[in-house]
């Protein structure tokens, strides 16, 4: 004779949510579960009152393993309001518990809501904000974007270099690091004259609408034949949103010399100027000399279709390492 062991009395509910959303943005599942069961918590939280504002009631407790267990016994389900950090602790010992005595209850796991994608952007801005607040980092918050605007650079190069690289992993951390500086100038922006102040939202507002914006074959009905007319309308739509005097307004004049040459000779061809870099004239110093002939390389480079900042990096690395060959093979055995 075969003998059915007994199944379990009842059921514990871990409800999990995002604790970047607002607390009343639960699925329907999970608003069925609140109203229908008693409902535990270790600790009073937005959530809670969340949930206690729709009718049902939220019973705070310090000793969780042995309350949901009394509550389930007493009433068949038990539903426990997870923390922000997710409570593993308690789901492990539940588990634990639960594998010893089978018979307890059940164990599930319910997700009320989940994080978009992009929700860690909302860490990295309230991080940022309790660093640069009174209290936080004293070096943080005696920044200005002028005494910033050297590491914008360094990060903006160390993500580079990791994309020439092809380590990912590397580009990963240093997109992290370039993000980092634009939190910190956004909320240092934060402490600017009302007249002048701006966050990180009119950052990313202002981006959101250019995108949309400069991209009508998405979001609007424009229809284009390929990527060079998607190109075409995106440099029609920047003329008409920034009129220009000049070709050349709006290029980054700080940027290195090879590449604002090749960036100044690709405004000029776009333009439908003929205007070929300039021989120097008679009698020049060898300087200007030497300045003409690197602008009419860089041109060559252009017309061949090759980045001349990226070439000369790269002859320069091979140098780099030729160099340091050569001091190891002098460099005598210790």
């Amino acid at each position: 004779m075969n003998e059915t062991l007994p199944g379990p009395a009842g059921r514990i509910v871990l409800l999990v949510t995002s604790p970047r959303l607002p607390a009343g943005l639960l699925t329907a599942p999970a608003w069925d579960a609140v109203r229908n069961h008693p409902v535990l918590a270790g600790a009073e939280s937005e959530l809670a009152t969340a949930v206690r504002a729709a009718g049902a009631e939220v019973s705070v407790t310090a000793t969780p393993t042995a309350d949901l267990l009394a509550t389930v016994a007493a009433h068949g389900t038990a539903i426990w309001l997870a923390g922000p950090a997710g409570d593993e602790d308690l789901a492990r010992e539940l588990g634990l518990r639960l594998a010893r005595q089978p018979g307890l209850a059940e164990l599930e796991l319910m997700y009320g809501s989940w994080d978009p994608p992009g929700a860690r952007l909302l860490d990295a801005v309230a991080v940022m904000d309790r660093l640069a607040s009174p209290g936080g980092d004293p070096w943080k918050r005696a920044q200005t974007h002028a005494s910033l605007a050297q590491y914008l650079l360094e990060e903006c190069y160390e993500a580079y270099d990791a994309i020439v690289a092809d380590d990912l992993g590397a580009l990963r951390e240093e997109l992290g690091d370039v993000l980092l500086q634009v939190v910190l100038h956004a909320r240092l922006a934060e402490n600017l004259p009302e007249d002048e102040r701006w966050s990180v939202d009119d950052v990313a507002g202002g981006l959101v609408a250019k995108m949309v914006r400069r991209n009508p074959h998405v979001f609007a009905d424009t229809e284009v034949g390929g990527i060079d007319e998607i190109i075409e309308n995106w440099e029609r739509i920047k003329r008409e949103e920034k009129p220009r005097v000049s070709v050349l307004d709006g290029v980054a004049l700080s940027q290195p010399a090879l590449a604002l040459a090749a960036k100044v000779l690709q405004r000029v061809a776009r333009s439908g100027l003929d205007l070929p870099p300039p021989e120097p004239p008679a009698g020049s110093d060898e300087s200007t000399r030497l300045g003409a002939g690197l602008l009419a390389t860089v041109a060559r480079a252009r017309v061949a279709g090759l980045d001349a900042e990226a070439a000369l990096r790269r002859a320069t690395l091979d140098y780099a390492a030729t160099v340091r060959a050569a001091e190891r093979d002098s460099t005598p055995p210790s």
